[in-house]
């Protein structure tokens, strides 16, 4: 792990959703509630050291997405509206008025919060929208034939470079890629607070729901009410800041942040969460 390390005590909890799900959450801090949303093939335990930079002035509530870590399952009518039921659920249950969402949970943020008015501010970190000029969804039919041959290195890798930056891992050919997250998938135990990898790739299959019933979303982004701030890297794939360019046109009241040498994964605890944190603290404060 690169920089400071995670110091915080997090606490565990749990809520309903409403269709009975449990929906599981780390905590930490005191303060103000705020939300983080994590994206694919993730679990709140990538937000540690996020979280942890900003529990000086907020109580930060990390939930596991249906379907990984400490929540329960999918369920069989999932979709877009139920990452809505589940985030209203925690938004009630905390009495947020901030969320933060990162990559398909930006997304889910933000058509929450088209639905909630309680979310007063709203910080998207990359949400992967089809816009009018680009899509984010160009690799997903390749990693849904290879989940359904149970090739899943192959579909982890679909996945990779469909999303990865410019200068990650995703950028190497696909003939030593796949070799290599064959062996890594089968080492990969896990670890406290986060599933094996292995189980994490075909969760995508729900980002991929949440992406493709959003593709309409920009014609409801005028009833948008809340503060926006608009987050990104330098080094992310292009749809990406194609997307961040649409919504600052949108939206343009946002405030939007570029991290210079960062990517998709920059609020990952082996990347720069804190830099992340610095911004949201600043927009989150902001009067």
């Amino acid at each position: 792990m690169r920089g400071s390390t995670v110091t915080r005590q997090f606490e565990t909890g749990s809520i309903r959703s409403s269709d009975g799900t449990t929906i599981g959450y780390r905590r930490v801090g005191q303060g103000p509630a705020l939300i983080l949303v994590h994206g694919a093939m993730m679990t709140s335990q990538q937000f540690e050291r996020l979280a942890a930079a900003l529990a000086d002035e907020f109580t930060v509530f990390a939930p596991d997405r249906r379907g990984r870590g400490m929540s329960g399952p999918v369920g069989a009518n999932y979709g877009i509206e139920t990452e809505i039921g589940d985030l209203t659920a925690l938004v009630r249950e905390t009495n947020a008025h901030n969320v933060f969402g990162l990559s398909s949970g930006a997304v889910i943020a933000m058509a929450a919060a088209l639905a909630l008015p309680q979310i007063r501010k709203l910080a998207l970190y990359e949400p992967p929208l089809t816009g009018d000029h680009f899509s984010p969804l160009g690799w997903t039919a390749r990693y849904e034939r290879e989940l359904a041959e149970n090739r899943l290195a192959a579909a982890f890798v679909s996945a990779l470079k469909g999303t990865g930056d410019k200068r990650s891992v995703a950028s190497l050919p696909r003939a030593l890629l796949v070799p290599a997250m064959t062996l890594a998938l089968r080492l990969d135990k896990g670890e406290e607070g986060r599933p094996a990898v292995r189980k994490l790739v075909p969760t995508v299959r729900c980002d991929i729901t949440v992406l493709r019933s959003t593709t309409d979303i920009w014609d409801r982004l005028a009833e948008l009410r809340c503060d926006t701030l608009l987050l990104g890297g330098d080094r992310s794939i292009a749809y990406l800041p194609a997307a961040l360019d649409q919504l600052q046109a949108t939206l343009p009241a946002a405030t939007r942040v570029t991290f210079p040498d960062a990517g998709h994964t920059a609020t990952f605890n082996d990347e720069k969460p804190e830099l992340v944190a610095a911004e949201l603290r600043r927009f989150l404060t902001r009067r």
